[in-house]
């Protein structure tokens, strides 16, 4: 990790970024961080950030708190699904 204090951070940050985080600071105290990601992280970070998705994840928590949840049982009968069979280790 490396840190650049903002009035000195004359190379792009990016650059660092791609490498290593890098913490900027204020006054020697940290203001903000930039980390590199890979495209996964990126997605996972843009699905669990948006406000929409939040909603969703929050009134689908409510509901099966309130209601319960569905068996795998009761999917596989809704949805006419045979179950596979086990396979034994060995």
């Amino acid at each position: 990790m490396r840190k650049v204090e903002t009035t000195k951070a004359t190379q792009s940050l990016v650059e660092h970024a791609k490498k290593d985080t890098v913490v900027l600071t204020r006054r020697g105290k940290p203001v903000a961080a930039l980390v590199p990601v890979d495209s996964g992280q990126w997605e996972d970070w843009v699905v669990s950030t948006n406000p929409d998705f939040i909603d969703i994840i929050k009134r689908s928590d409510a509901r099966y708190k309130a209601e319960g949840g569905i068996s795998m049982d009761e999917i596989r009968r809704k949805y006419r699904l045979e179950r596979k069979p086990v396979r034994k280790a060995g």
